[in-house]
């Protein structure tokens, strides 16, 4: 994307969409239908995703992340009643310039999100060390119950591999936000090496309590 401002359909959820991340939508509100039908009748089949701060993914009146994800749709496919399914992957960080009205759907002036700096030198090898710990994190949390893989392969490119660990590790939409709006590589590796380090230790501590409660799926 270039660096020049452009004008986005964007779909607020619940949620925080990441780079490599696969995100399925089943869109059956109007609004959401009709910016479906545009984006794809575009040249690119894509949209933005923003985290809802605050309010319902339903209805309007919600507050809006200034910080969202490039959606690319995959594959889409219209139900009879004019629903959709979408299968879309996250591409790339944006930053919302300007709110515009929601006409019929929500749409930002948008501009891209780049890293201010590159990975540190000693970034692969660290990709390593954080990749066991997220296999760590996810036989923990398989013995907690949780559903998911333990298999975990990261990018051997660094930018990506950092939101490729926020979406497999046991973390929240918030904390995910955090990771996507950070700017610095080497700030954003450090952070989701934090993260996991800390899910690692609440998941053991956890373990080693016998607690019984579900964690939820992994990623």
């Amino acid at each position: 994307m270039s660096d020049a401002v452009r004008r986005l359909p964007v779909f607020p959820l619940g949620s925080v969409l990441l780079p490599g991340m696969i995100l399925p939508l089943h869109v059956f509100e109007e609004r959401y239908r009709v910016l479906v039908a545009d984006v794809l009748a575009a040249d690119v089949a894509e949209f933005g995703v923003t985290l809802i701060e605050r309010g319902s993914e339903v209805g309007g009146g919600d507050v809006r992340a200034d910080v969202g994800c490039l959606a690319r749709v995959l594959e889409a496919a219209a139900t009879d009643d004019g629903r959709w399914a979408l299968v879309t992957v996250g591409t790339e960080p944006f930053a919302v310039e300007e709110w515009l009205p929601d006409d019929p759907y929500p749409c930002a002036r948008i501009s891209s999100l780049e890293d201010l700096d590159l990975p540190p030198a000693d970034a692969a090898d660290r990709l390593v060390v954080l990749a066991a710990a997220l296999r760590r994190c996810a036989a923990l949390a398989t013995e907690l119950g949780a559903s998911g893989s333990v298999d975990v392969e990261l990018s051997e490119d660094p930018w990506l591999a950092t939101f490729q660990a926020a979406v497999l590790a046991p973390i929240g939409a918030l904390d995910r936000q955090r990771v996507l709006r950070t700017r610095s590589a080497v700030e954003r590796l450090a952070r989701v090496e934090e993260l996991v380090a800390e899910q690692s230790l609440l998941l053991d501590g956890r373990l080693r309590l016998g607690s019984t409660d579900d964690p939820g799926p992994l990623g």
